[in-house]
């Protein structure tokens, strides 16, 4: 069987990094065709839109997308690839990953953590008007639809996952009609998963208690911006936003992707770390059924990190994008 996945390098160490991916993707004996396709600063060069008709297109035949990170192109007037590439494919749920590798500099041994992420609402919506010259507002728009829908799917990810709790993540003490509609939504889907303990904490309270003590959090459940900025934040806990890693859900399609930017200040230099990216492929595996896969490029990872000889600069060494790519390839058995 050959799985046709469609293909966004995306800008800046995306042309790095996704193919370093592929190659690691390939080597799991597996059968591929990748579809490529264009969304970000390359496709508005082409398209003269950030993300065209015929990515979309492709995207919703293939089901599968993996991609690199794109270039927020709002300040130059066009709206975000990203938050255009989740509406267009109805992708409500993000997925945002990191895990804690021997041979890391991080002081969060065991560390495994998970953010979900609604992604279609909240303020990344990008409902903004200017009011006169001075001012402005963005509306913070949540539904109790949408929300329901991101908690379900949070509680079936931790079951699935063998987790154990999923913590909702608010500020309902402020903002009562939103936030508070989301976690009463949340609480009312977790009534249906008794089997998984499920809390809440405030957002500064679980910023505090991920730099703290992450190792009591597990699955995190947040609205769209809080989970964008926790996102990053377990990639840090864990020792590089470069091991962060992730995918994007919806009923038609799932896109995965690393947690990091386009890294504009490397791009080029054959110096990025591909891990991330890497590792969104092996998601990309586990989420299609084939978990011995995803788990060969896992312990290849974990492997080469252990072993240090080949480190990206984020991670303390000198090793290339290449170098550690072709690590990870000699470790996969």
């Amino acid at each position: 069987m050959s799985y046709k996945i469609s293909i966004i390098e995306g800008d800046g160490i995306g042309h790095e990094i996704v193919p370093a991916a592929l190659k690691v993707l390939e080597h799991t004996g597996l059968s591929f065709e990748w579809d490529f396709v264009l969304a970000g600063e390359k496709a508005v060069e082409e398209y003269q839109t950030p993300v065209p008709d015929s990515t979309i297109e492709s995207i919703l035949s293939n089901k599968l997308a993996l991609k690199g990170p794109l270039t927020n192109l709002v300040a130059r007037g066009w709206p975000s690839p990203n938050v255009m590439l989740r509406k267009n494919l109805g992708l409500f749920a993000a997925v945002k990953r990191a895990r804690y590798f021997e041979g890391v500099g991080s002081p969060f041994k065991n560390a495994d953590l998970v953010v979900v992420r609604e992604a279609k609402e909240d303020t990344y919506a990008g409902a903004e008007q200017q009011v006169g010259s001075d001012a402005a507002i963005a509306i913070k728009f949540i539904t109790r639809e949408n929300s329901l829908n991101v908690a379900n799917f949070t509680f079936d990810l931790a079951r699935r996952l063998g987790r154990k709790k999923v913590s909702i993540t608010h500020k309902a003490n402020v903002l009562k009609l939103t936030d508070g509609l989301f976690l009463k939504s949340a609480q009312e889907a977790a009534k249906n998963y008794p089997d998984i303990e499920c809390d809440s904490l405030m957002i500064d309270h679980m910023a505090f208690k991920l730099v703290n003590d992450p190792l009591d959090c597990d699955v995190i459940l947040a609205p769209n911006v809080y989970g964008d900025i926790l996102a990053d934040l377990i990639a840090g806990i864990c020792g590089s936003l470069g091991l962060g890693f992730g995918g994007n859900f919806g009923p038609e399609a799932a896109v995965f992707e690393p947690v990091h930017g386009t890294a504009p200040t490397i791009a080029g230099q054959g110096i990025a770390n591909p891990i991330g990216e890497i590792l969104s492929g092996a998601m990309l595996l586990s989420y299609i059924g084939e978990e011995q896969a995803a788990k060969t490029i896992e312990n290849a990872v974990a492997s080469v990190l252990k072993k240090g000889e080949f480190l990206t600069g984020d991670l303390g060494g000198t090793a290339s994008t290449n170098d550690i790519t072709n690590a990870i390839i000699r470790e996969m058995k």
